[in-house]
């Protein structure tokens, strides 16, 4: 059985625990904050054994390197994590990673860094997406194109619709000031962003969410909906996203 431990990690990370009760392995998300991730793992009485990362941005892989020194934990990563890291298993787009007798599939996600990748395991329902796409919202384009960032979007909305996702951090309130911003006639948001600031205002997390109510209410994921285009000028899905993200960033 698949136990997830969500724990909040730095200002506004969360770190994720994956145990496998079955064969005790233990797979760190991303490793914003090593001490912490071996301090939850202690009170869980959980060892680390694998440390999945999404990408090399010091907030997920910067505490790969004391995790390691205190458990022997092996690294799986993209190559980009090679910036912070020593890696033991290199993946991309296609490869499988197993977790005991659960796999899963390693998704090209690039767009917000060159070689984010997100980790989806179908038979479980989950995927962990790192700052590919968030709660309402997406991450920064910080190193890639906007048709190869919408192209990253259409594999995660490809998904079972079920399916839960894991993102990196509590951005959710502010996302939703933007996408009411970005589809103001959306009922569907309106509802999402008032139970959104009911939990914050009761310092509950907005993470994880489903990707069902993602495809109705996230404004980066419906950039191909000919309302979103109208509005937003684009040309193509691509382009609207382009024109989304420019606007988010300086909202």
């Amino acid at each position: 059985m698949l136990q997830i431990h969500q724990f909040p990690c730095l200002s506004d990370n969360y770190g994720f625990l994956l145990h496998d009760s079955d064969s005790g392995e233990t797979a760190a998300i991303d490793t914003p904050d090593g001490a912490e991730y071996l301090k939850q793992a202690e009170a869980k009485e959980w060892r680390i054994t694998h440390i999945w990362n999404t990408h090399w941005h010091p907030d997920h892989a910067g505490g790969n390197k004391a995790i390691v020194e205190e458990t022997g934990a092996k690294v799986i990563a993209p190559q980009e994590v090679e910036k912070l890291s020593p890696i033991d298993r290199v993946v991309a787009h296609g490869d499988e990673v197993t977790l005991g007798e659960h796999t899963a599939r390693v998704i090209d996600v690039s767009g917000h860094t060159n070689g984010h990748i997100a980790f989806h395991l179908p038979q479980d329902g989950i995927a962990f997406v790192g700052d590919s796409v968030f709660a309402l919202g997406c991450g920064r384009m910080f190193e890639g194109e906007p048709q190869q960032f919408w192209d990253s979007l259409e594999r995660i909305k490809a998904l079972p619709p079920e399916t839960t996702l894991y993102c990196a951090h509590e951005y959710t309130q502010a996302n939703a000031q933007f996408a009411l911003h970005a589809d103001p006639d959306n009922a569907a948001l309106q509802d999402y962003a008032k139970e959104i600031e009911a939990a914050r205002a009761e310092g509950e997390p907005t993470v994880p969410t489903q990707l069902s109510r993602e495809l109705e209410t996230n404004p980066f994921l419906r950039a191909d909906r000919p309302e979103m285009q109208e509005r937003w000028g684009g040309k193509t899905p691509a382009d609207t996203f382009a024109k989304l993200r420019a606007a988010k960033d300086s909202f």
